[in-house]
């Protein structure tokens, strides 16, 4: 299965917020949507779940218009929207009532995610007894109990501790793995590179760059060495201006042209007593501090 948005414009009143926003994510991958505030990523997620339409654009599955009755979205939002003062089985049934579910098989799949996210004990809980985290597993039962195509995770790992993190992880691989088409939206750049393959990063409402996180690496250029090493301060007076110290403690060498990388990984080597040396490849943060812009725009 094949999610496409092809196209989007949207406008409210006389401000654009999406200009041609295009990008596809497929079955059995993780997908991540990215950008500052007010890029425009909201505005996509909420067009592709049919909360508003468009003014011109097409949302397909498999190269057709999305039939919402037959595709079954689930959404984990950034702002949580369960009523505290009720009973948790009580208002996650009504959610996946909602979501077409008979009442039966709905509570059948309530109670499993319940016990799969160690929450059974909270069943008959008010929401408002539970910490933060707590809360949060039971707005993902809500994003997952009626077995969706596709699923949105807007900030799903925000105020989780490492191991209620670790077990989301595990649900979200599990989720991949059936084959289901799962898009993250989130500023925590090290949970999008673990599990996406392709990106596309919004700026000021139009796609800044998007494909397989993997093959986007690899287009930088290769000009810069990362050098690890107990001796740094000889090779910092041997290369000058060109050698910085990173954060972690090892060296960058900025080359003049990629084509001087052996010779200079061989120098080092040669001359020095070097631990690793290896090309520097651009992070996930590095990446989106380039595109995605200075200036934002109202979501």
């Amino acid at each position: 299965m094949v999610l496409e948005l092809k196209n989007i414009e949207k406008s409210f009143g006389e401000k654009k917020v999406l200009t041609g926003v295009s990008f596809k994510a497929e079955g059995g991958k993780a997908f991540g949507l990215l950008g500052r505030n007010g890029a425009g990523k909201t505005t996509s997620i909420r067009i592709l779940m049919d909360v508003f339409p468009a003014n011109s654009g097409e949302v397909l599955i498999d190269g057709q218009p999305i039939d919402y009755n037959k595709i079954g979205i689930g959404y984990l939002p950034e702002e949580r929207g369960l009523y505290p003062k009720k009973i948790i089985i009580d208002q996650l049934t009504y959610f996946a009532e909602l979501k077409g579910m008979g009442r039966k098989v709905a509570v059948q799949s309530i109670d499993y995610w319940l016990g799969r996210l160690g929450m059974t004990e909270y069943r008959n809980k008010k929401l408002e007894t539970l910490s933060k985290g707590n809360q949060q597993k039971i707005q993902l039962i809500t994003a997952l109990a009626h077995d969706p195509d596709i699923i949105i995770l807007d900030e799903p790992f925000s105020g989780l501790d490492p191991v209620n993190a670790m077990l989301l992880k595990d649900v979200v691989k599990e989720q991949i793995a059936k084959g289901k088409i799962v898009l993250f939206s989130s500023h925590q750049m090290s949970y999008i590179e673990e599990f996406c393959d392709s990106i596309a990063i919004l700026n000021n409402g139009v796609v800044a760059l998007q494909g397989d996180l993997h093959d986007i690496k690899r287009d930088y250029p290769r000009d810069r060495l990362v050098v690890k090493t107990e001796t740094p301060d000889a090779i910092i007076a041997d290369f000058g201006s060109t050698c910085t110290v990173m954060e972690n403690g090892n060296l960058m060498i900025r080359l003049a042209d990629p084509s001087e990388k052996k010779a200079t990984m061989t120098r080092l080597v040669e001359t020095y007593d070097i631990d690793e040396v290896k090309v520097y490849e651009p992070s996930l943060n590095d990446i989106f501090v380039e595109y995605a812009g200075d200036a934002a725009q109202e979501d």
